[in-house]
């Protein structure tokens, strides 16, 4: 009998959790009966899915250090720990070359790649207590090519990469599995409007990110990349 990794009364921390692909991985976990905290900057629309999922809102901006070390603390009084962190919180910032704003490009960063890795350092007590533990952060396509016009938002996505691959030759010992998932076009309703039944859904990715948590303890999947069939084809 194939055995899995239950995620029954697992404490998770998801950032970006009140919409798009935070919001689908939030659910799933409740689903399968996890407790979770979601850290978002939009108070409404965060009390919103806390409310409707029975999860922990936190209102925090994951760009700054103080509200990172101030979130993670919360959630880990809250549920009293943590056995998992899923860094999904992104902006989406691109220009060409010659019209690249420092300004716009520093809080990229800040959120996409320093939040992250501040995120991480924070839960990690809280997972070595736990005896192990997992981290997922989430990509992009864009994390493995580049694109024209992309300098900014594809440099944010190789470096959580790069830093994925510390961490997870750092973390091993510790029974600590960081998972990288790379999901093409998303149809968030956001940048990708959901009207095309050919392109990916958050749905889609949540259900890639507990398949990979349910994997039993004893192996770990490193990165999954997830592409839509055809997303070309005519409605």
């Amino acid at each position: 009998m194939t055995q899995m990794n239950s995620l029954k009364d697992k404490r998770f921390l998801v950032t970006g959790g009140s919409a798009g692909i935070g919001l689908a991985l939030a659910k799933a976990l409740v689903d399968r009966h996890a407790r979770v905290a979601l850290v978002a900057r939009t108070e409404g629309r965060l009390r919103a899915a806390a409310d409707h999922l029975g999860g922990h809102a936190i209102l925090a901006d994951v760009g700054k250090e103080a509200d990172v070390v101030r979130a993670v603390k919360d959630a880990a009084d809250t549920l009293g720990g943590l056995d998992g962190l899923i860094n999904n919180a992104a902006v989406y910032y691109s220009k060409p070359l010659e019209a690249i704003s420092g300004e716009s490009f520093r809080r990229l960063l800040d959120i996409n790649v320093i939040g992250p890795a501040l995120l991480t350092r924070e839960a990690l007590p809280h997972l070595r207590t736990a005896g192990g533990g997992d981290i997922v952060n989430i990509s992009s396509t864009s994390g493995l090519m580049g694109n024209a016009g992309a300098t900014p938002y594809t440099a944010s996505k190789f470096a959580l990469r790069g830093m994925t691959e510390c961490w997870r030759a750092e973390l091993r010992k510790d029974n600590i599995r960081v998972i990288l998932i790379n999901p093409s076009e998303v149809q968030t309703g956001r940048l990708q409007p959901a009207d095309n039944p050919h392109k990916l859904f958050p749905q889609d990715i949540a259900h890639t990110v507990v398949s990979t948590l349910e994997m039993h303890p004893r192996g770990f999947i490193p990165e999954v990349t997830v592409f839509a069939t055809n997303p070309w084809k005519s409605v």
